[in-house]
């Protein structure tokens, strides 16, 4: 429910978004105070509730929607508002439906979001507030100044935890070519691998509301992320009870609130682990996340390798004409993987003694 939310969030602030040609009209309706309603979809139950006003059915422009907001009625767009249907209408929503809002221009704005399900954008004309409501969620839009310094500010928080990602990422490998992993090196990993993984998400949040501003954020962020989404299901999958469930733990992961995120106990039992002490208990790896790390090794061939032999300890230790004898290896292949793994044994140890 809370992934659906955030996507429809972005979706909403994406339409607003600087660069749109309706935060353009938005911008023009604040300069001159005048103040606006305007609807984003011309459902069934959206024409319910109109009375009077007029039909256009025209290509929505930023002046059309400025000089339109002039007349006291709301303005209704279709959903992805490149067209304006039509204007100066009285909308008539059921006044039993609850608003916490106290204006009459944003309480009719939450009541036909609410009933309607359509994306509601209500411009205070005294406050020069700029509010998206949207099934019963309300969004405000910020200057983009104040969107840019929280942009940054969770930028700088996403360089210090995936910094510490790394660091327990390089020791869990370490431990993975000894063969000396417990469960909690592992939770640890998941653990600060989701931690990331959410702040990217309000981080992309950000960007979408930053539209056409928000370029370069968004090049910072895909650096910074690079595989840790991916890596982080393959170490759900090298270690949960069944590797076919793998990406469905991974959903659970996303739906937890953020105290149960830090609960060990709780993440090793989504894992498939229970009882008392279960933390210390050792824990050995299938391979899947070294072996993907291999350059130009396809995730079918080490489904395959991980199929045949089990664990990553007996890849490491399998000859080149064992691994040859994996269908889709090869011989050059086979020498490719040897190399890839003691390379990445020589630098994970290394990076976990300096």
């Amino acid at each position: 429910m809370e992934k659906r939310k955030n996507k429809k969030l972005i979706n909403v602030v994406e339409t607003v978004a600087p660069g749109t040609d309706l935060r353009s009209g938005i911008e023009q309706i604040l300069r001159a105070g005048t103040g606006a309603l305007i609807v984003m979809g011309d459902t069934a139950s959206v024409m319910k509730i109109v009375n009077g006003g007029f039909n256009l059915n025209c290509d929505c422009t930023p002046h059309r929607l400025y000089e339109l907001a002039k007349m006291d009625g709301a303005i209704i767009l279709d959903d992805d508002a490149k067209r304006i249907l039509l204007a100066n209408v009285h909308l008539v929503p059921d006044s039993s439906l609850p608003t916490s809002e106290t204006g009459i221009r944003h309480r009719t704005a939450e009541r036909v979001a609410r009933q309607t399900k359509a994306v509601v954008i209500s411009i205070s004309q005294k406050r020069e507030v700029v509010s998206v409501y949207f099934e019963g969620n309300k969004h405000v839009i910020e200057d983009i100044p104040v969107v840019l310094a929280k942009a940054n500010q969770a930028l700088q928080t996403l360089e210090k935890y995936k910094s510490r990602l790394d660091q327990v990422a390089a020791n869990l490998s370490a431990l993975e070519f000894e063969d000396l992993v417990v469960l909690i090196d592992v939770i640890t990993v998941i653990q600060r691998g989701e931690m990331v993984e959410r702040i990217a998400r309000e981080i992309n949040r950000y960007i979408s509301e930053l539209g056409v501003e928000g370029r370069l954020l968004r090049m910072q962020l895909d650096e910074l992320m690079g595989t840790i989404s991916e890596d982080a299901l393959m170490v759900i999958k090298d270690y949960c009870g069944e590797p076919r469930f793998a990406e469905k733990t991974k959903l659970q992961l996303v739906e937890i609130g953020n105290e149960e995120l830090l609960n060990f106990a709780a993440i090793s039992q989504m894992l498939g682990y229970n009882g008392t002490n279960v933390l210390d208990k050792s824990v050995h790896p299938r391979g899947y996340r070294l072996l993907k790390r291999i350059p130009r090794l396809p995730i079918k061939i080490v489904n395959k390798i991980v199929d045949r032999f089990g664990s990553l300890k007996a890849v490491v230790n399998a000859s080149t004409d064992m691994l040859d004898d994996v269908d889709g290896v090869g011989a050059v292949r086979a020498q490719t993987i040897q190399d890839g793994l003691r390379r990445l044994k020589e630098y994970n140890l290394l990076e976990r003694y300096i």
